[in-house]
């Protein structure tokens, strides 16, 4: 989305609920970030049904159970997991490491010592 057209989706916005064009901005990052979240899902969904019963057939294209309990049949499914929690984490988890307006603390705090050195 262009930066005029979620301007223009602001101004909408604001009309209505007088929020200020900084917390819109946060608010549509977030939805951005949770989007990106489900696609993400999505795809781990449908890439890893592929593969766990792709391989669910042998060479003979006859349906075999032994597949199912070989670590290459899985292996994917987890690793990627790993990561697919790990991004869930961070979109929706507690902000473990830097809370929650740990930038903007970080940020007066930096300001400050500029502004005692001068």
């Amino acid at each position: 989305m262009k930066r005029s057209d979620r301007q223009q989706m602001f101004q909408n916005f604001n009309r209505e609920s007088g929020v200020t064009e900084e917390q819109y901005y946060q608010a549509f990052k977030r939805v951005k970030r949770i989007k990106g979240f489900y696609v993400h899902l999505l795809v781990y969904l449908i890439v890893n049904i592929f593969i766990i019963f792709g391989q669910r057939f042998d060479d003979d294209k006859q349906l075999t159970n032994a597949v199912f309990f070989r670590w290459e049949t899985y292996s994917t499914a987890f690793f990627w997991g790993i990561g697919l929690l790990a991004h869930g984490l961070s979109v929706f988890g507690p902000n473990i490491l830097f809370g929650t307006n740990w930038e903007e603390q970080k940020i007066k705090e930096l300001m400050e010592k500029d502004s005692i050195k001068k």
